[in-house]
């Protein structure tokens, strides 16, 4: 008999903002695939009998392969048991869930999927900003920092970027931003635009450095990339 698989947004790593759903199918797995993100106070809440697998992917850092967190996500739940896979923010939110969801389907195995809290949300709450600013944001756009080779994307939408109305969030922005911010500026994005750059956010040791783009953009091309961050630019209240 087939076991089933629950995708849980574990957020940005605090215990305390998991959702109920999300503790109570952390507790009840048997076998829990996690995110690096997703590891130290958040594991505690598994049973003590579940089997605990490290399929994280870290800039910079050895990592599992796509197909064998899929392969390994089949085995478990063809085995019968209820599985867990632990994904940092929210599932849905360049998390790979595609990937994983295809390969579920394509071996007949039933899925949830439970949302979290987005590190952009938790990002903001953590610096007591809104992301959208009354009367100056008119949306939120999510970005991806960095393809599968590591390097900015091509291709990207630089008009919507640089729009200087709209709040702009950054996910493993710290590699890539310093180039992404001279082509922002050139497509006419004010070098003086508001910025926030949050480094492990809700964790014991986050940073939150504000600045603007020109600045971040300096200030990255020295720093170390390995601590996980995200930037947010924009309409951003002080």
């Amino acid at each position: 008999m087939s076991g089933f698989v629950s995708f849980v947004g574990s957020g940005p790593g605090d215990p305390e903002l998991l959702t109920v759903k999300a503790v109570n199918r952390i507790k009840a797995a048997e076998a829990i695939l996690f995110d690096d993100l997703s590891a130290g106070a958040i594991l505690e809440l598994a049973n003590p009998a579940a089997e605990l697998v490290a399929v994280g992917k870290r800039a910079g850092r050895p990592s599992p392969k796509q197909d064998h967190v899929s392969r390994l996500l089949v085995d478990y739940a063809q085995g019968g048991a209820r599985v867990v896979r632990l994904k940092s923010g929210d599932p849905g939110i360049f998390g790979r869930l595609e990937e994983e969801i295809t390969a579920l389907r394509a071996a007949g195995i039933g899925f949830e999927i439970i949302p979290g809290i987005t590190s952009a949300s938790a990002a903001a709450a953590a610096a007591g900003i809104p992301l959208t600013r009354r009367l100056e944001a008119r949306r939120v756009q999510y970005v991806t920092g960095h393809d599968v080779t590591g390097g900015l994307p091509e291709g990207l939408n630089l008009a919507a970027l640089a729009d200087p109305q709209a709040t702009t969030v950054v996910f493993m922005p710290k590699r890539t931003f310093a180039r992404l911010a001279g082509m922002l500026l050139a497509a006419g994005l004010p070098g003086d635009t508001p910025a926030l750059l949050a480094e492990n956010v809700s964790h014991p040791d986050q940073r939150l450095t504000r600045s603007t783009v020109a600045g971040l953009a300096a200030v990255l091309e020295q720093a170390d990339a390995r601590a996980p961050g995200l930037i947010l630019y924009g309409p951003l209240s002080e």
